[in-house]
Formats: C-alpha cells, structure tokens, sequence
C-alpha cells in the first residue's frame, strides 16, 4: 500500500480556485489508479474525479465536469485536483485515494476499489 497525505484546501470565495495535492509514499507509486472524493457535512462521501495508473484516462462526477482537473506525476509521486469556479456546494472534506489495478486505462468510481486513503482536506466556498 501507499501512503497519502493531502493538501492545498482552504477557504475561497465563490467562483475562485484552489488546486489539491496528495504526495504518496511507499513503492510502486505508478501501479496504482488515482481518485478524489469528498464528504460534506450530513452527507455520504461521494467520488469526484480519477485518473488511470498512467495518467492517460480520467474520469469526473457530472457536479464538477469542466470545472475541476484531475492531473498526477508519476516521477514526483503526487496527484493533483484542480479545482476552478467553485460554488458553496463544493464545500466538502476531499480525501485522494489509491487503487492497485493491474489495468493501465482503468479509472476507478467507487470507494471499495481503492485500497489506501489519505487524512482529507477541508474546502470551504464562501463569501
């Protein structure tokens, strides 16, 4: 397993940009798929974006389409969200997590299939 720790959160006012990062530690960075989700108050945590082992393929929830980028270096050993136009909805924790797939274009969706996860980063859009 890797080991993640996020950050980059904070607080921004509506309709500005924050980008997150998450270093990883431990081997075979490039063997794992990476995802972002988040967890609002009251809320289930939810996926928001991932990207494939290589870099190559990435997937984002319909809420943050064209509005967040999920990005990754597989020499420095991080991945990245950025995160542009935000609105108080996007106001959450966001956890990276990490997913061993054998799969070079796989981008996994759900929790389960991941296998490591960091401590999460609050997000906080408000005026």
């Amino acid at each position: 397993q890797v080991q993640l720790v996020e950050s980059g959160g904070g607080l921004v006012q509506p309709g500005g940009s924050l980008r997150l990062s998450c270093a990883a530690s431990g081997r075979a960075f490039g063997n794992y798929a990476m995802g972002w989700f988040r967890q609002a108050p009251g809320k289930e945590r939810e996926f928001v974006a991932a990207v494939s082992k290589g870099g190559g393929n990435t997937v984002y929830a319909d809420s943050v389409k064209g509005r967040f980028t999920i990005s990754r270096d597989n020499v420095k050993n991080m991945a990245y969200l950025q995160m542009d136009s935000l609105k108080p909805e996007d106001t959450a924790v966001y956890y990276c997590a990490a997913g061993r797939t054998s799969y070079t274009f796989v981008v996994p969706q759900t929790d389960l299939e991941y296998d490591s996860w960091g401590q999460g980063t609050q997000v906080t859009v408000s005026s």
